[in-house]
């Protein structure tokens, strides 16, 4: 492949970078298939940034019967954790019980079993708990007396599709951001696409197609074969809203509604509290997701009745919306459509693979899937350099101690992070801290040859310095404000209204000097 000609020619060509584009490109690069990933906006930037950010089989899905899906997500919790444990931690959750909601004894029926269906090595099993004692029943409401508690993990989101993007990358895949794919040309022995965005005309050369278009995948499939796809797609926008902080510890809620709805409200960014997620079948404009008035009315009345805090859509100092393309099925309401993933082989000509549905838990395992189909039709299922590889491996910055996935970086990441604050003496404690976090291994290069804060250039916005804007600018495929202060961070949160507007300049003033 040649990166200044304009044209590659290449085993694989992926459209969408979400997490499933990127956990298959990093697959299949890792499996020496030549692979060239493009996507129409940022990385993450739509569903995969949008999500609950949570690592998790989906306890709500036993009562729907969901019982291989939720094994499948139980299994690859720990793998996922132990991969990557800068940006992945495990999480406790508290639910208190509702006398008006599920029964005390269908709960625990619920919990035995979400315990038992994979193996955990390190995850605490789940427990009765005294909310009238406990740190978690403070913040309730009286009435709330007993509940539960049980495990499951956190994540961030959007850099775990960028370090998926990254590992590829680093194994020899070409990834395209703000790269549009016009429908492609379909051959007995291969594919012709053009990549268009910012005035760029890329073609790509390709003997299969992968379409992980999230939300636009039905569509661009239509596109592809001039044929409706053989697997429907049911849109459900889900939204989240972030609060002043509601409560003081480190567990996680996760509330039985009346409606039937389960909603979470997660610790986040250290001074907020994350709330949702609504789930409310869509049909819209795509590149427009956003919260709607009465989503935000809906989660605030969920708040006000668990919480003695009490909030109105006026304290939501943040909101975000993703569509979710889930696999259509029979149910009735969108919080029970299956969240199951589904791939769909095409073979009427050049091999082409479909991705439906699926969640951030079982990227990794889709992506195996995935990339064993695409072995097969391209006729490399025998070699031995192509069995699935990614259990074994952590996602880069997740190698605290060493190249394999190990429960000592989640259950020791505290100390492996102390031992950086003593190496980076000069770095503040919170600065340092969100580096680790970010980062993890990959603080040393994003530190090299600093040695003081006056090395990491200007102070651009408040904790966010000239280095570690190179860093994302030249690593981590970031272009704009949106990039940096939303998906490669949450710092938006933190920062001054305006902000983003000086640090847009910043970034275009870097540029226009970095081609002078």
């Amino acid at each position: 492949m040649d990166e200044t000609s304009g044209h590659y020619e290449c085993d694989v060509l992926i459209v969408g970078g979400g997490i499933n584009g990127a956990a298959i490109a990093r697959d299949a690069a890792g499996r020496g298939l030549r692979v060239v990933l493009c996507e129409k906006d940022d990385l993450a930037q739509h569903t995969s940034s949008a999500s609950s950010k949570l690592i998790h089989g989906g306890l709500r899905y036993l009562e729907q019967r969901q019982f291989g899906l939720v094994r499948k997500a139980l299994a690859e919790r720990e793998t996922l954790l132990s991969s990557a444990p800068h940006i992945m931690r495990p999480l406790r959750f508290v639910m208190p019980h509702d006398a008006g909601a599920r029964p005390a004894w269908m709960i625990r029926a619920g919990l035995f079993l979400y315990d038992r269906l994979a193996r955990r090595e390190f995850l605490p099993g789940s427990q009765g708990v005294d909310l009238r004692t406990h740190p978690a029943g403070a913040s309730l409401q009286p009435q709330y007396t007993r509940g539960f508690m049980y495990s499951d993990g956190w994540v961030d989101d959007a850099r775990l599709v960028v370090l998926n993007a990254l590992d590829a990358r680093e194994r020899g895949a070409v990834i395209l951001t703000h790269a549009r794919c016009n429908p492609p040309q379909r051959h007995p022995d291969g594919w012709n696409a053009t990549l268009e965005g910012e005035g760029r005309h890329v073609h790509v050369t390709a003997r299969c197609l992968v379409n992980a278009a999230g939300p636009w995948a039905a569509r661009f499939l239509h596109g592809a074969t001039n044929a409706a796809g053989g697997q429907a797609l049911r849109l459900i926008k889900g939204s989240h809203i972030v609060v002043p902080r509601l409560f003081e510890h480190a567990h996680a809620y996760i509330f039985q509604h009346p409606d039937g709805r389960i909603v979470f409200a997660l610790p986040y960014e250290g001074a907020f509290t994350l709330v949702g997620t609504t789930d409310v079948d869509f049909r819209g404009e795509l590149d427009k997701v956003a919260i709607s008035a009465e989503e935000k009315v809906y989660l605030c009345q969920l708040v006000n009745r668990y919480f003695t805090r009490q909030v109105t859509p006026a304290d939501v100092l943040w909101s975000y919306a993703g569509v979710r393309p889930l696999v259509e099925d029979a149910a009735a309401s969108a919080a029970a459509a299956t969240r199951d993933f589904r791939l769909e082989p095409d073979l009427a000509g050049a091999p082409l693979l479909s991705v439906f549905g699926g969640k951030i838990t079982t990227s990794r395992k889709l992506a195996e899937q995935a990339v064993d189909w695409i072995g097969q039709a391209l006729g490399r299922a025998g070699h031995s350099h192509c069995a699935g590889w990614t259990e074994h491996a952590c996602l880069p910055g997740g190698d605290l101690y060493g190249p394999r996935p190990d429960k000592r970086g989640v259950l020791e990441f505290g100390a492996w992070s102390a031992r950086q604050a003593g190496r980076y003496a000069w770095l503040p404690a919170p600065l340092l801290e969100r580096y680790a976090r970010a980062y993890g291994t990959r603080i040393h290069l994003l530190l090299a040859r600093r040695e003081s804060l006056a090395d990491m250039g200007p102070e651009v916005l408040p904790g966010l310095y000239a280095a570690e804007i190179d860093y994302l600018m030249q690593h981590e495929w970031a272009r704009s404000s949106a990039d940096i202060l939303w998906r490669r961070s949450k710092l938006g949160l933190h920062i001054a209204p305006g902000s983003a507007v000086r640090l847009d300049e910043w970034i275009a003033a870097r540029e226009e000097a970095l081609v002078v």
